[in-house]
């Protein structure tokens, strides 16, 4: 971090109430190309085509005219270039393209942005933050439900979250700590610059498209607001019972110990997002009895525990081998199928390779998931996927001729057709 961003952010932290006037001329070509350094250079072109590597060719004179437009007051965002990626179940993301220079200005403003509202963000927040992760809030999830007087799980689902952030509202909120007109009116840009798609662009009132740089820390200033401090200042203080809030940008579930709490707080929860132009999914909104004394309450009946998806994990009330109430989390039905779904439109396009190719590529992908989902308890369903990828790999192989010799004991023998198997990557969490 750059000298003048680490006293920003000592300020921040120093003074919670401090409004900053002056920070565009932390923006230099030299501030540009440490942040350039630490991008990531491998994106795709935005509206204009321009590369990466096309643009790192000459990256000094860039640097510099990019910096002379904005010290000129003369820097124009481009509309963002529309791409969709899968979502599974047949459905797509949208995601928003910025040129190649815009997505270096929009990181070099988040950077500011990130070392002031990193001293406001609480605890419950996780999501693209320096220092935490999908794993560490899985972990203090974890902590809350085993330590903690948890009764009942509140899970729900911001519908469209990055489609229908209001832009008046976020200026607002930013305008809490930023008061750097050129800051301000370079947010306005990208927030009204468009997405180009077939050609044309379209403009919207609302949203931040995903995609950019400056998405990520734009969302967690919206929420913050919207979500975590009201829940922390306001929610907390009137309830009865113990509650807890764990957030990951727009995906969050809430822990009570009373059930009348989580009532209240489902209901007032609808009108505090309807104020900011947000709405919930009565689809993906429940109330579920969960924890160690719901365990109890519906053995007494019979019965088990609902479960709940965080973070593509499924959450069980389980046992240990001792018969303790423990945690069970296992990557989820639609995790698994789009993590399948992936490996399989890879087989269809990539079926003439090289077997060994093909190997090296599957080796990669396997252990890409299990990067993430090698919990304690998940070497079972881990073991499954490995398995299912292997059937999937021989079923391609087989296609390749009506002659083939691709049976399971042939295959079983050979080097090349060997998958890794998984091991328990995250102990702690």
């Amino acid at each position: 971090m750059s000298t003048e961003l680490s006293r920003v952010a000592e300020k921040a932290k120093a003074e919670p109430k401090l409004r900053f006037t002056s920070l565009a001329h932390i923006i230099t070509p030299e501030f540009l190309i440490e942040t350039w350094m630490l991008m990531n250079r491998k994106g795709a072109s935005g509206v204009d085509g321009e590369t990466t590597v096309e643009f790192e060719c000459g990256l000094d004179d860039r640097v510099q005219e990019i910096w002379e437009r904005l010290k000129a007051g003369q820097y124009k965002a481009p509309p963002v270039r529309r791409a969709e990626i899968p979502k599974g179940e047949g459905k797509t993301r949208p995601l928003g393209i910025p040129t190649v220079e815009d997505r270096l200005v929009q990181r070099a403003v988040a950077r500011i942005l990130e070392a002031i509202f990193e001293a406001d963000f609480l605890d419950i927040s996780y999501g693209f933050r320096p220092g935490k992760g999908p794993h560490h809030a899985l972990c203090t999830l974890r902590s809350q439900i085993i330590s903690k007087k948890v009764r009942y799980v509140f899970e729900t689902d911001i519908r469209g979250y990055f489609n229908n952030v209001n832009h008046e509202w976020l200026i607002k909120m930013i305008r809490q700590r930023v008061a750097d007109p050129v800051i301000i009116r370079l947010i306005g840009k990208w927030l009204k610059a468009g997405i180009m798609q077939n050609g044309v662009v379209i403009r919207n009132d609302v949203g931040t498209p995903q995609g950019g740089p400056i998405s990520p820390i734009l969302a967690n200033i919206y929420l913050h607001y919207v979500l975590d401090l009201w829940f922390e200042k306001r929610c907390r203080k009137s309830f009865q019972g113990e509650s807890y809030l764990t957030r990951f940008v727009d995906d969050f579930v809430v822990c009570f110990q009373n059930r009348e709490d989580a009532e209240e707080f489902s209901r007032i929860l609808v009108e505090r997002m309807g104020k900011f132009g947000l709405e919930l999914a009565p689809e993906k909104t429940r109330l579920i009895a969960f924890g160690r004394f719901a365990r109890i309450d519906k053995a007494a009946s019979g019965e088990k525990p609902e479960t709940f998806v965080f973070l593509g994990f499924k959450h069980v009330c389980g046992a240990d081998t001792k018969g303790k109430f423990a945690l069970i989390r296992i990557p989820s039905v639609k995790s698994c199928r789009k993590f399948l779904e992936r490996v399989h439109v890879w087989l269809e396009r990539h079926r003439h390779w090289k077997r060994r190719d093909q190997q090296k590529q599957l080796t990669m992908m396997l252990n890409g998931f299990y990067q993430y989902f090698a919990l304690n308890h998940c070497k079972r369903k881990l073991d499954w996927i490995r398995q299912e990828v292997g059937r999937q790999w021989a079923r391609s192989l087989r296609r390749r001729s009506q002659r083939h010799r691709m049976y399971w004991s042939y295959l079983k023998s050979r080097d090349w057709f060997k998958l890794p198997f998984a091991k328990t990557l995250h102990p702690m969490v």
